[in-house]
């Protein structure tokens, strides 16, 4: 069991100093992030150490069952795609600029339709696509606008981690633990939405008292303008996202796997939309885009994730944990723990441990802290800026637009909104899971 311990919590800390301190490797030309290389690494210590066992790693990757990680991965993969093509022909920049455009009278007005914007689109795509595709959007219009981005960045990020537990499908966390415990699109949207609601508008009150300040200076300087060239492809992506979304939530009814239903999307967008260039006689360039910007750095780093479990629980830690916490008060236990485990190890690979803690709980006691454990995978993404690759992206693109906003500013944020927040919706959910 020490063994195990020792080198899972080596790689997980030495991941966390990689994200602080050197983010980025330089192999030549190529430059990767420096998180996957080291838990990469650390797994393939524990299988030539002997602690996790090989065959029993190899036989997960191809069962057949619903926390196959493989499969997983195909799903989030492929809702990303989906989202990325839309991003690729410019949509969520046009929505941002009407948006924007509509509020100009004011500050607190442009505040309020951006967070309301981010946080409706973050719904039906995810957290991750929102953030890659809006934050250099707002550097750009507040650096016209002449305003502070911070507030707006603020919203953007909060918002972006707050309404993705609303769907199965705004995180990969909540994929991951969700299909783990064999919870369906509909049924976990039924618990989730009141605690969603919940910490959305708590998190939105505390951003205006946050920067209520800053939001009251006048709004100057130049509108921009945004409009969408290939309205044909536009309307292919959206119809190909909106038919998955809706397969999705019937896929439990009809005996249809989510994987399926997304990667069938993702196929059948391609081939349309390579029909359209060919027509065209155009370079397919949202397909290249998307191929160019899928999160393909994910795949070995869940993997690797995945084999620090399987050594952890064959070596009866997880159980042990699981112990420890006991079965009273499991939506705070397990939401308040997963919250800041999350800002520890990051909230993917907190996920992949949490799922193996509770595979080890009754069922009248699981299924609450399943619910409080993707509340805090969620909520931790804005405590620090290591809770999520959500946030470690969103640091990076602000570093190179030239804007500070360092861990203390993090955490600032974080304790005055994630807090609260994180209350509001483990409170609700307490009492939804209760009627």
């Amino acid at each position: 069991m020490l063994v195990s311990v020792i080198i899972c919590g080596a790689a997980c800390l030495l991941m966390i100093l990689a994200v602080l301190f050197f983010p980025k490797i330089r192999l030549g030309r190529l430059t990767v992030d420096s998180y996957w290389p080291i838990t990469l690494l650390g797994a393939v210590i524990l299988l030539c150490c002997g602690q996790a066992d090989i065959k029993a790693v190899g036989a997960a990757l191809i069962a057949n069952n619903a926390i196959n990680p493989l499969k997983l991965l195909v799903l989030f993969l492929s809702m990303t795609v989906l989202s990325v093509f839309l991003d690729e022909l410019g949509f969520f920049r046009y929505l941002a600029g009407v948006t924007l455009k509509r509020a100009k009278t004011g500050q607190m007005k442009l505040f309020l339709s951006l967070y309301i914007m981010v946080s409706v689109l973050t719904v039906f795509t995810s957290n991750d696509v929102i953030i890659l595709s809006f934050t250099p959007f707002i550097c750009y219009f507040a650096k016209h606008a002449k305003i502070d981005p911070i507030p707006y960045l603020a919203a953007e990020f909060v918002a972006a981690n707050t309404w993705s537990m609303a769907l199965v499908i705004g995180n990969p966390t909540n994929i991951y633990l969700a299909t783990d415990y064999g919870i369906d699109f509909v049924s976990y949207a039924k618990v989730s939405i009141l605690p969603t609601l919940a910490a959305g508008i708590v998190a939105f009150g505390c951003l205006l008292l946050l920067f209520r300040k800053k939001l009251k200076a006048p709004i100057e300087g130049e509108e921009t303008e945004t409009h969408i060239e290939d309205k044909l492809s536009l309307g292919i992506g959206i119809a190909h996202l909106g038919v998955c979304t809706a397969l999705l939530a019937v896929s439990s009814y009809i005996g249809l796997e989510m994987w399926y239903v997304s990667l069938g999307a993702v196929l059948s967008l391609f081939l349309c939309s390579f029909a359209v260039s060919l027509v065209k006689k155009q370079r397919p360039r949202a397909l290249v885009g998307c191929l160019r910007r899928a999160p393909y750095q994910l795949i070995p780093f869940i993997l690797s994730m995945f084999v620090m479990v399987v050594a952890l629980s064959q070596n009866g830690v997880t159980s042990r944990i699981a112990e420890l916490f006991g079965a009273d008060y499991a939506v705070f236990k397990y939401g308040a723990a997963s919250f800041l485990t999350a800002n520890l190890i990051n909230n993917i690979p907190m996920s992949v441990l949490f799922a193996a803690i509770l595979e080890t709980l009754p069922a009248g006691t699981a299924l609450p802290a399943v619910y409080a454990t993707i509340v805090g995978s969620n909520l931790g993404a804005f405590l620090t800026p290591i809770g999520a690759l959500a946030g470690i992206m969103w640091s990076s693109i602000l570093h190179r637009h030239g804007l500070k906003f360092g861990y203390h500013d993090f955490l600032k944020m974080g304790i005055f909104v994630a807090v609260p927040a994180l209350a509001a919706a483990l409170g609700t959910l307490s009492l939804v899971l209760l009627i």
